[in-house]
């Protein structure tokens, strides 16, 4: 189903009119993050707006800012009463050392001890480890109609399959790509899912694998390395989730990429050029629309 840039704003749902913008490349690019337990409910900005005291909630944001830390806040599906304690995962996304530490503080102030300095060196803060990834569905229809609308069925999907790995949360980027979710410690970024195709990047990310069609990219990466590592692993029919290691990315004076991986088979380089994409209403609430960015790939012959 599509949507025009000019339906009325209040049956206007970003994406059902964002269809022909691509996937390859629109993931936010973070590789550190902070998650926050919060179970009560969330605004339009879910950090600021929330019931944390005031010192807590400006200074985590200046400190987050400051370290180049992403914080989301999260909580299960259904009901969950709000106690004084609350979970925390602490996880650096880097390619080469993916990583998840948890722990449960006792106040928010505990938030305001947290080493986000460190964790963006992707130091870990040596906490509990946890080895099972996280499946975090963004649900925020406060922030946008359309998280709320295609992220709650996902995210009630893969609660039953899978409860222990299953979290909504309040922001992964790019509304007009729901229903979205964000795969951690690898940090891969998926977009456009109903509940049969999250359910299947659920059981791909559990073996280690990735299911490219969906796949908006490794959010460690800028948005032309993403589209870059997508394209080589549809050429290649490879999706192992460390299928390719990143060697080396050179940008010339017309904003070409050449992005070199290392393959199994050998290494590959793929050029990226950037060019504008369709111009889209970037969210439900939006009454213009913006441009954007599309990056356009070639997978160059190997040696």
């Amino acid at each position: 189903m599509s949507q025009p840039n000019d339906a009325p704003e209040s049956r206007f749902r970003c994406a059902l009119s964002a269809g022909a913008e691509h996937l390859a490349g629109s993931a936010a690019a973070d590789a550190a993050y902070l998650l926050v337990e919060y179970p009560g409910a969330w605004g339009k900005k879910a950090l600021a707006e929330s019931a944390l005291p005031e010192h807590v909630r400006d200074g985590l944001a200046e400190a987050a800012d400051r370290a180049g830390v992403r914080v989301q806040l999260i909580r299960r599906h259904g009901r969950n009463p709000r106690g004084e304690a609350f979970r925390v995962f602490l996880g650096s996304a880097a390619p080469d050392d993916a990583w998840l530490e948890t722990t449960v503080l006792e106040v928010a102030d505990d938030l305001l001890d947290l080493d986000l300095d460190g964790l963006a060196e992707g130091r870990r803060p040596g906490l509990e480890p946890h080895d099972e990834p996280l499946l975090l569905v963004c649900t925020n229809g406060r922030r946008d109609a359309c998280c709320a609308e295609f992220g709650r069925p996902i995210v009630a999907a893969l609660t039953a399959a899978h409860p222990l790995q299953t979290w909504e949360t309040t922001h992964v980027g790019g509304h007009r790509f729901a229903g979205a979710m964000l795969t951690l410690p690898h940090g891969f970024s998926y977009g456009r899912l109903d509940s049969t195709s999250a359910l299947a990047v659920a059981a791909s990310t559990l073996a280690g694998r990735l299911v490219v069609e969906h796949l908006r990219g490794r959010t460690a990466y800028a948005p032309a390395v993403q589209a870059a590592e997508v394209a080589l692993l549809a050429e290649l029919g490879d999706d192992a989730a460390d299928a390719l290691s990143l060697v080396d990315v050179q940008v010339d004076e017309d904003g070409r990429h050449r992005v070199g991986f290392r393959h199994r088979t050998g290494e590959r380089v793929v050029t990226v050029d950037v060019e504008a994409g369709p111009p889209v209403r970037a969210s439900c609430a939006d009454t213009r629309v913006k441009a954007t960015k599309r990056f356009v790939t070639r997978v160059e012959p190997s040696a």
